[in-house]
């Protein structure tokens, strides 16, 4: 009996999985330049911290835009539905392990107050902060015109999965060449996405960056609820083979935001070699000491009211924003001074730039623990 051809898999990788080669030559940590260009804003740092409500509050976007990253506010978290969101807040921490989800539904029900919107980022804009803002597609329409005249610098349009074509019976679907044109020339980021028909047919819409990522994320459960997702090393090489042939297609580069999934410096040098650009960080802005939610994090698609894809986790106080990004530190797990890992690898591996970062060799490898590592039980060898 001849048997038919069935479904191939291709063969997707992790942080966990792969490895850097180091370079030929190396450079001075010191002397690396790993700035961010958007559009025409320049970021000394390629860290974004991720819309989460215990990750960003509006005094924690203004202190992380003055130590160089850029921190998006959650324009449907309790910020913009609560006048004092830090109530709120305390109800969520409090809330018991089996309960957490019901409150999350509950706290997100209240509507979203557009006189909260256009106060949440004027008081960004007034202290001094570069104001970046995070709407799901469905809310854009609604939120792009308060957020433009409140005056946002960078308008980021977040979902689980976003495409440039939607199909549906019941209404006309965001078309992200008309927002850009609404938004006369504010930065847009749109996301996520993991794949290159996708990405690339995103870019071709005029937005000016690209979240990748689906369902890595500390708080995330949308593998375990939907099945969807792909490790993000793959993702991001699959979107940075995208955004390479939309460049030599247009001339326009349009940077990659590695989104999720990274918990060390390990796991964001990885990112860059692969092709990101920047990354987005989450849980490890959550760790701050500065951060909202004291040591809790949780994600926008928690308080889904009928499938949440997420979970409230405790990710623990550990240090200030200074420390994670910048050290010093005396942990050796790899979870602080992220930027000094960062500068070190590219040392390593010769890169002066990003851009060249993106050329590092890299090697499918044994997870860190299986390679001889049995005695150092989460801790990072020397």
């Amino acid at each position: 009996m001849k048997i038919p051809q069935l479904k191939e898999l291709q063969r997707a990788y992790g942080f966990e999985e792969v490895a850097i080669v180091p370079g030929d030559m190396t450079v001075n940590p010191e002397q690396t330049n790993i700035e961010f260009k958007l559009d025409k804003l320049t970021f000394p740092i390629p860290v974004l911290a991720a819309a989460m409500d215990g990750a960003v509050n509006p005094a924690f976007a203004v202190r992380f835009s003055k130590i160089g990253g850029l921190a998006v506010l959650n324009l449907e978290g309790v910020y913009s539905r609560y006048e004092r969101p830090e109530e709120v807040l305390e109800k969520i921490i409090a809330a018991p392990q089996e309960k957490v989800t019901q409150v999350l539904q509950q706290v997100y029900a209240e509507p979203i107050k557009e006189k909260l919107v256009g106060e949440r980022i004027q008081a960004i804009r007034k202290a001094g902060g570069v104001c970046a803002v995070s709407v799901t597609p469905q809310n854009t329409k609604n939120l792009h015109k308060v957020a433009m005249e409140a005056g946002v610098d960078v308008f980021v349009v977040q979902s689980t999965v976003t495409t440039a074509r939607h199909s549906s019976k019941s209404y006309r679907g965001l078309i992200f060449s008309e927002l850009c044109q609404w938004m006369r020339g504010t930065p847009i980021i749109v996301g996520n996405v993991v794949s290159y028909p996708a990405a690339l047919e995103l870019m071709r819409t005029g937005i000016s960056a690209l979240l990748v990522g689906v369902g890595p994320g500390a708080a995330c459960t949308t593998r375990e609820v939907l099945g969807v997702g792909v490790p993000q090393v793959t993702a991001t090489m699959e979107c940075a083979a995208a955004r390479d042939a939309y460049l030599k297609e247009s001339g326009r580069y349009v940077p990659l935001i590695t989104d999720g999934g990274m918990r060390t410096g390990g796991d964001l040098c990885k990112a860059f070699a692969s092709g990101a650009d920047a990354v987005m960080l989450g849980s490890s802005i959550a760790q701050a000491e500065e951060a909202p939610g004291k040591g809790y994090h949780w994600g926008m698609a928690n308080p889904h009211p009928s499938l949440p894809r997420g979970t409230r986790v405790r990710v623990g106080v550990r240090g200030k924003i200074q420390e994670i990004l910048f050290g010093p530190t005396s942990v050796t797990d790899g979870t602080q001074n992220l930027i000094g890992a960062l500068r070190t690898c590219m040392g390593v591996c010769g890169a002066a730039t990003i851009k060249e970062m993106h050329g590092a060799r890299m090697v499918i490898a044994p997870a860190i623990k299986t390679e001889g590592k049995f005695y150092q039980a989460g801790q990072v060898c020397k």
